[in-house]
């Protein structure tokens, strides 16, 4: 009884197990007659067979996913293509160099980045990031992390972008790579092209001319900037004046790296650092209208008006429809009004009251009137209603 018991478990598995290389072998014949839906039904039938399997089944099984998945995602099924990249990863696991699980993490590496560069284009960030993230995971291109980075800046998960950026640098990732030019013979602009057959598919046209190859700068710096603003944004401010030293001796003449360390010294109280730096920036930026408003809005925290109103007006000489400049110079002037009400309301208050000194103060306050409303008006007409 015994032995027929073994040999009825032995006739289940082998039947089984023929019934998943036939429900394979049907598979591998519907996806090559581009018969996705019939192919996606064989794989799953094939699946919950799988057990009885031997590793070159299930690595041949693995593969075949993994082609059909990425086929019925087309070029949006987000979900797909994670079952695809998992199925590939497992065959690759099995068989490291498996050429056929090679060739279908290519295709589907560029499946997920071209469709996370439409989400991009169309702000869905948080999608193309995580789209980035697959295609790193699977085909393990760090140009990829760094695109899953980027998207994640954009959708505010400050979280995961930290978390790339961090592993980007730990494994040295730098972004040089070589590229491949031309000039535009109408614009005088230079083009880069995907790869060397890219370009001279495109010198073809006739369109371009001075075909050539250069070195991408590194985003290294970009990298540690970003790292910087985020643990400033996260509030550990100390972390990021750390980061911001080794971005700044990477690229010292970095204007927005040096607003950053301006900004941190004044929040730290550092006056004598903050006006020295923001004295860099101006000789490295001078027609910059923004930068000059900001300089009048430190310099009003600060409490030094005059200064402030000096630099609102240097804004406007540069950019004379800029609204808000207009605004917060009649602000600044009119920054000493509550004073003068509260010292007039005083002498009112007093038994013998001092009218001459009040009149003094109602003249003080007419005039400051007089002189902010030029600016109130000008505000209005340039205000920015969007």
């Amino acid at each position: 009884m015994k032995k027929f018991v073994v040999m009825a478990g032995i006739l289940l598995v082998a039947a089984t197990s023929y019934g998943q290389k036939k429900e394979i072998k049907k598979a591998s014949r519907a996806y090559k007659s581009n018969d996705i839906a019939e192919a996606m039904s064989y794989i799953n039938e094939a699946e919950s067979l799988l057990g009885s399997a031997d590793a070159d089944e299930k690595k041949d099984f693995y593969v075949l996913k993994g082609q059909v998945y990425l086929a019925d995602a087309g070029k949006t099924d987000f979900e797909k293509m994670k079952q695809s990249a998992a199925a590939f990863n497992k065959a690759l696991e099995m068989d490291p160099g498996n050429k056929e699980a090679e060739t279908g993490v290519q295709q589907l590496r560029a499946a997920l980045v071209n469709s996370a560069y439409s989400d991009y284009n169309a702000e869905r960030f948080d999608l193309a990031s995580k789209k980035y993230l697959t295609s790193y995971e699977v085909a393990k291109d760090t140009i990829d992390l760094y695109d899953a980075a980027q998207s994640s800046v954009q959708a505010q998960n400050l979280d995961n972008a930290l978390k790339f950026y961090e592993e980007l640098l730990d494994l040295g990732y730098t972004g040089i790579k070589k590229e491949w030019i031309a000039t535009n013979i109408e614009t005088g602009e230079t083009a880069v092209f995907a790869d060397e057959n890219a370009r001279s598919t495109n010198m073809l046209s006739g369109k371009y001319t001075n075909p050539d190859e250069r070195m991408s700068t590194s985003v290294r710096g970009n990298m540690l900037k970003n790292v910087a603003v985020i643990y400033r944004q996260k509030g550990d401010n100390e972390k990021a004046k750390r980061i911001i030293a080794d971005a700044r001796q990477e690229n010292p003449d970095d204007i927005y790296l040096m607003n950053v360390e301006a900004d941190l010294a004044f929040e730290d109280g550092n006056i004598e650092k903050y006006n020295e730096l923001m004295e860099k920036i101006v000789i490295a930026d001078p027609n910059n209208p923004d930068l000059y408003y900001n300089l009048g809005v430190r310099s009003y925290e600060n409490g030094n008006m005059d200064k402030a109103i000096e630099f609102y007006k240097k804004a406007i000489e540069i950019k004379p429809d800029f609204g808000n400049a207009y605004f917060n110079i009649a602000v600044a002037i009119l920054s000493e009004e509550r004073t003068t009400v509260e010292e007039m309301n005083k002498i009112l208050e007093m038994s013998n009251p001092d009218y001459d000194k009040y009149d003094v103060l109602k003249d003080k306050q007419k005039q400051m009137y007089l002189e902010a409303i030029p600016y109130l008006e000008s505000s209005l007409q340039y205000r920015d209603d969007s």
